[in-house]
């Protein structure tokens, strides 16, 4: 019996694919993601969202941690499992409760993502989360979500992280390197930007370490 975990970047799969979990990585590729979970079979008892997000709440700050109550799209919503998002919330106590926005593309302006909040009251948005979302409908199977905020509300990502992505999950070092020769200014940008992700990956492994096997899920 196993949770399956739906990550963006392989390095959040490899960081949360421990014992009781199956972690697969999206790429930033939501149909072949989507193609990836639907080819799997064996005793899944849940479905959880993890890995870095991007702040939409104003106060929200880098290193902060998000556990979905609901995972939204434009168009569409899904309730996650009461049960499990208590268990997450008392290993987790200082983690802020909300919706999340699952989107197709990157939000990487700050306007962009101030009017998403505005508008949907989401906290936290993420390209996988509605990928999970559906996959877990489909299946009938419990659905959690556990976000932290890489990059707050008001930063604006850098053009070099918007190509930074493989479809594997892995890291694009040819295009981040060549964005930054096109446009050297971004660099303090993109400084910002892994500093911003260093801390996420730090408090994303002291998250799992805390949920424990499982992520909180295999009681289910």
């Amino acid at each position: 019996m196993t949770v399956l975990a739906v990550t963006g970047l392989a390095k959040e799969a490899e960081m949360v694919g421990v014992a009781g979990v199956v972690a697969v990585a999206g790429g930033g590729d939501g149909e072949c993601l989507a193609a990836k979970l639907n080819a799997l079979h064996g005793d899944i008892r849940g479905v959880i969202s993890i890995g870095l997000g991007g702040g939409l709440s104003p106060h929200l700050k880098v290193g902060d941690v998000v556990i979905a109550d609901r995972i939204i799209t434009g168009a569409e919503s899904w309730d996650c499992h009461e049960g499990w998002r208590v268990r997450l919330m008392s290993r987790l106590p200082l983690a802020h409760q909300g919706q999340i926005f699952g989107s197709d593309i990157i939000i990487h302006e700050a306007v962009t993502k101030t009017g998403l909040h505005d508008t949907t009251g989401a906290l936290a948005v993420d390209m996988e989360s509605q990928v999970a979302a559906r996959f877990a409908a489909k299946r009938n199977l419990p659905l959690a979500a556990l976000r932290v905020i890489s990059d707050d509300a008001a930063h604006v990502l850098p053009p070099a992280a918007l190509v930074a992505m493989k479809p594997d999950g892995g890291i694009a070092i040819g295009r981040v390197l060549g964005s930054l020769l096109r446009r050297p200014t971004q660099i303090p940008s993109l400084i910002r930007t892994a500093r911003g992700s260093n801390k996420a990956f730090a408090e994303l492994l002291r998250c799992r370490d805390l949920c424990g096997v499982g992520i909180a899920g295999l009681d289910l």
